[in-house]
């Protein structure tokens, strides 16, 4: 049976009235003025630990952020149940703007970047003397991403009792990035997380660096209130460690304003998303040399405006090498 003629019209429809009402549709999101200010301390399988006026809380990233990421250190707007209790979940609406971005690729020809820290403004780049063999081409690709995200660097050198630092800091002191050296029974007594925390004092700062190089006893003497797992043991076949730290943590050290982030064990930095003109930035006494290059000049070419820079006596031999040292390893696999 037909409800309507063969010829219908639009007026000839009934068209039931809403009780409710009618609700147009809109783009407009919320502003979410009331919401607290937090910051991301760890991401766990969708859910964020964020710390919100002095409390711990667990929240879930809002609909509305869409494919927006939500990474450790970013400063996010938090609504809902903010009282830290046992099974509550709070949302995270606003991520704030970033201050840093510290990224990294899986290898040199992985287009796609991810997001390691946000509003750090320091990278501590710890690397064992021994046990494992330390690997400079990582130290360099690690130094790369900081002056390229814009943080100062810090070469932390760990296991001194094993081999002596003054080999491998040859090759950093024209690049004048500061350093600390440890061994293991300095850790023991306490003597050289002083030491190390002088170098972290009002900052926040990342530490990265391969599996059983000692990072994480490193934070936990650090921070000895907030123990994680240590001590992966190094493979005496490849001499590399295995992971203890699956997922980056932001802990606050006892000074004001001070914030450590362990991240996991990295066995390669890929710095396919690096500009070669940004990693110059970083070289001062270098940068006015390039004016006379040539167009995308590499700075690592017969026709490079910096040697005839150099040459004149504008900058250090040593300076215009490492910077040299630095680009080439961006086309180049860490584990060559």
């Amino acid at each position: 049976m037909r409800r309507y003629g063969k010829h219908t019209d639009e007026d000839d429809v009934r068209v039931r009235p809403n009780r409710k009402g009618s609700r147009p549709r809109t783009h407009t999101r919320p502003k979410h003025e009331d919401a607290s200010q937090g910051m991301v301390l760890t991401v766990d399988r969708g859910r964020f630990t964020c710390l919100v006026e002095g409390r711990t809380i667990t929240a879930m990233k809002a609909r509305e952020l869409g494919r927006k990421g939500v990474v450790v250190g970013d400063e996010v707007a938090v609504v809902g149940d903010l009282s830290g209790a046992k099974d509550t979940l709070a949302r995270i609406v606003r991520v704030e703007k970033r201050t840093s971005v510290l990224r990294r690729t899986a290898d040199d020809n992985d287009p796609y970047e991810r997001v390691v820290v946000a509003n750090a403004d320091q990278l501590a780049i710890v690397t064992a003397l021994a046990d494992p063999e330390p690997r400079p081409r990582l130290i360099d690709r690690c130094l790369v991403a900081a002056f390229d995200a814009g943080l100062d660097p810090l070469l932390v050198l760990t296991k001194s009792d094993l081999a002596p630092a003054e080999p491998l800091l040859e090759k950093y002191t024209p690049l004048g990035v500061p350093h600390v050296v440890t061994n293991r029974a300095e850790l023991a007594d306490g003597e050289a997380a002083e030491r190390v925390r002088e170098s972290l004092y009002g900052r926040v700062t990342v530490f990265v660096g391969h599996s059983g190089v000692g990072k994480t006893t490193l934070v936990n003497a650090l921070v000895p209130e907030e123990r994680r797992r240590t001590t992966g043991h190094v493979n005496a076949v490849t001499g590399r460690g295995r992971h203890t730290t699956t997922s980056a943590l932001a802990l606050p050290l006892r000074e004001e304003g001070s914030w450590v982030i362990d991240t996991p064990g990295v066995r390669s930095f890929g710095l396919h998303h690096v500009d070669a003109s940004r990693v110059i930035g970083a070289f001062p006494d270098l940068e006015p040399g390039t004016a006379e290059c040539p167009r995308a000049c590499s700075h690592d070419e017969p026709d490079c405006a910096l040697d005839q820079w150099v040459s004149d006596g504008h900058a250090d031999p040593q300076r215009l090498h490492s910077l040299r040292r630095l680009l080439a390893t961006r086309e180049l696999r860490e584990d060559d």
